[in-house]
């Protein structure tokens, strides 16, 4: 196969990888630096961004509230996985935006949580504790198994070769 097929046969598995993920894997830390890894819910809009809909009961709300980045992961279920050392994997940066309930998007977001994942958003919605983030990806990285890892362009979606460290 070369180059040009595999990449576009990777970059269909990357999205079928996403479009199979109801959570996402949530990394976040506090303002003094303390990690703190959770999951969420969520729903993508047509740019990209990841919405999450999440309580200030939870770590990560105050982290994101205090500190405005994460990453996100979505990985392929161990059961749907031949090798578990390498997982197929995509990582994204995101910077984080709080939605306030007056902000021009906030029912539109909650109404695509709702459609996802039923009336227990319209109760949840009613909870003053729940605060919607989006988070934005800033930079991403796809791993699909071994010497097969690639830099995910955020804008729109196709991938390069990862040639050296992510950071």
């Amino acid at each position: 196969m070369n180059d040009t097929a595999d990449i576009t046969k990777r970059e269909k598995a990357l999205q079928e990888l996403l479009a199979s993920q109801q959570t996402l894997l949530l990394s976040t830390a506090s303002v003094t630096g303390i990690p703190d890894l959770s999951y969420a819910p969520f729903v993508r809009d047509e740019s990209g961004c990841f919405y999450v809909f999440v309580s200030e009961l939870a770590a990560h709300t105050d982290n994101l509230l205090s500190n405005p980045q994460a990453s996100v992961m979505f990985v392929r279920p161990e059961s749907e996985s031949n090798n578990l050392f390498v997982r197929e994997r995509a990582i994204f940066d995101c910077s984080v935006k709080k939605i306030d309930r007056s902000d021009d998007g906030y029912s539109t977001q909650l109404m695509a949580l709702q459609n996802q994942f039923g009336e227990i958003v319209g109760v949840l919605r009613s909870l003053s504790d729940f605060h919607l983030f989006a988070l934005a990806p800033i930079s991403g990285r796809y791993v699909a198994g071994f010497g097969q890892a690639f830099t995910i362009n955020v804008k729109d979606g196709s991938l390069s070769p990862l040639r050296k460290s992510h950071r």
